[in-house]
């Protein structure tokens, strides 16, 4: 992979889950198991149908949150505050990667669908805290999920992000379309490639692919 590839590029954004942490730590195990809870709670149904329910508006909206608004009119402040609610004792400092984001040249932030008080308590345990100019969590995109094109506008449009000077970080690949569309570079971070047009570049291992492109 050329380092000019991204020579032009000098704006990063990064999503979190499985991205900035290894998928091995499972900290979405966490938040499935609460987000059955919550809708169980919320929609008097069965764990079996609360289950399906969210990986159905997953699927169909790009987030759990997003299908609860829509067909039930639910109110996202508690559900964010709520599902995030968990342990992050299986996530450890990564100096090495803390030191390749750091040595990136220019504007970097975060963009996840999560909460941004959730991304700052997960940056902090994975020993990344003050690298990054900027968080940004659904919230931020008036609780618009990616992949939704307008939600990358909001927040990109909130950052100052010129996205044909920018590349995107991601591991859910449906992520990656709307970056690409926008003009930017885009990486999937993930252990199993996707091919897909929209997807430039794919890595299993994030800390090793930046100090390549330094």
């Amino acid at each position: 992979m050329p380092k000019s590839n991204f020579a032009h590029v000098d704006q990063w954004v990064f999503d979190l889950d499985n991205t900035l942490y290894p998928p091995q730590a499972r900290l979405f195990d966490q938040i499935e198991r609460k987000m059955i809870r919550y809708v169980m709670d919320e929609l008097g149904v069965s764990r079996e149908r609360a289950d399906h329910l969210r990986h159905h508006y997953w699927t169909t909206y790009g987030t759990t949150l997003a299908g609860l608004m829509r067909e039930h009119d639910i109110d996202p402040g508690p559900y964010l505050v709520d599902v995030h609610e968990i342990s992050l004792d299986h996530l450890e400092p990564d100096t090495d990667l803390a030191a390749h984001i750091r040595d990136l040249p220019g504007r970097k932030i975060v963009y996840t669908n999560g909460s941004a008080p959730y991304a700052e308590r997960v940056l902090a345990a994975r020993g990344l805290t003050g690298l990054f100019d900027a968080i940004y969590g659904v919230e931020h995109a008036g609780y618009r999920p990616k992949p939704e094109i307008e939600a990358f506008q909001m927040v990109f449009a909130k950052d100052g992000i010129t996205p044909d000077r920018a590349a995107m970080f991601e591991d859910d690949p449906r992520n990656l379309a709307a970056p690409h569309a926008m003009g930017m570079r885009t990486v999937h971070v993930a252990p199993d490639p996707h091919a897909a047009d929209h997807i430039h570049h794919h890595t299993d291992d994030l800390t090793a692919f930046l100090a390549r492109i330094k």
